[in-house]
Formats: C-alpha cells, sequence, structure tokens
C-alpha cells in the first residue's frame, strides 16, 4: 500500500510558518510563507501539515485589538496570551490538538515517518521552548504547545517538537535539519 511517489514523511508546522499573514500586526518578517523553512521543506521532500492558528480561530485576524488604543508588540502579546489561557480557547486548543494526533497515528499506522512538530518559539501560544508572558520571553512553551503535548502523552505518541524563529532564518534552518535527520 502507498507504493507511489510519496515519500511517507510528514511534518506539522505553525500555521504563520506557512502564512506570516496570520501573525499579529507588527509581527511578520515575511511577505508570505517563511521563504527559507518552506523551501527546505519542499526540497527535503516532506508532506507539510499546517497546524491551525489558535489564535486567529479563536481571536480572529487583528486579534480583538481596540482599533484606537495605540499598542505595542509586547502588550499585545501579553493581551493575546491572557485571552487564550481561558477555558474556551483551550478547549479549541485541546480540538485542534486531538485532530492533530489523529493524523498523527493514521500517518504511523500506515507506516509513514512523522519527523517532528515546528512551532514558533516567543509565541505565547505556538511557544516550544519560550513563550511569552508578562511582557518577555520566558522559558517554556506556549498554551497550545502546552495542550498539544500533554494530549500526545496521554494518547501515548511521540514525536519531536522544536521551535523557530522567523527573525533568524539560519536557526530555523539549522532546526528544521536536525528534525529531517533524526
Amino acid at each position: 500500500m502507498f507504493t507511489d511517489a510519496r515519500s511517507k514523511k510528514v511534518i506539522l508546522v505553525s500555521h504563520c510558518i506557512l502564512n506570516q499573514n496570520a501573525k499579529i500586526d507588527r509581527c511578520a518578517s515575511y511577505p508570505g510563507a517563511m521563504r527559507e523553512v518552506t523551501q527546505a521543506l519542499l526540497d527535503a521532500g516532506v508532506g507539510i501539515i499546517q497546524i491551525p492558528c489558535p489564535e486567529l480561530l479563536f481571536l480572529g485576524l487583528d486579534r480583538r485589538v481596540e482599533k484606537d488604543k495605540e499598542t505595542m508588540v509586547e502588550s499585545e502579546d501579553d493581551r493575546v496570551g491572557v485571552l487564550m489561557n481561558k477555558t474556551v480557547p483551550k478547549v479549541l486548543c485541546g480540538k485542534i490538538s486531538y485532530d492533530l494526533i489523529y493524523q498523527i497515528k493514521q500517518y504511523q499506522l500506515n507506516g509513514f515517518t512523522v519527523v517532528g512538530m515546528l512551532g514558533i518559539n516567543g509565541s505565547p501560544t505556538c511557544g516550544v521552548e519560550t513563550t511569552w508572558e508578562n511582557g518577555k520571553e520566558t522559558d517554556g512553551s506556549g498554551i497550545f504547545i502546552k495542550i498539544f503535548k500533554e494530549e500526545c502523552a496521554d494518547q501515548g505518541v511521540k514525536i519531536p517538537i522544536r521551535g523557530i524563529k522567523a527573525q533568524d532564518p539560519q536557526a530555523a534552518l539549522d532546526t528544521l535539519k536536525e528534525l529531517l535527520n533524526s
């Protein structure tokens, strides 16, 4: 089964890696996709599973910012982090996690390799090694990644999860290469 040209390798990537248009205002580093990472994924022949953006799904594209209020990126990250740490968005993150884990299991049951997941460090939602809290980047995972990890542990699913930053494309490529070669 599955004896055609497919690589039988897939990777999960945070939504904004493939679509910077989904980021909060003043945070996009690219006009569209993170060019270097996306090209490396295409060159590697790995299938790409784009994780739905929990922030976009719950708060909308503008993240419910007050239109006439002058804000800073830091204060917006704080505000988004607080909003995403409430019951309803946590339930949404759980549903997204459950759906992704179902896909992971399906791929694994059929002999595919799930090489891992790429998140966005510094994000209050999709940060892996670092998140955003109280006006600064701190060690730890964002709310979605925490819930995803918990659900993976509950369901016995193990995949490597690593974070990258759009502002550091070389480090992002190095992290991706580690995942692809592990």
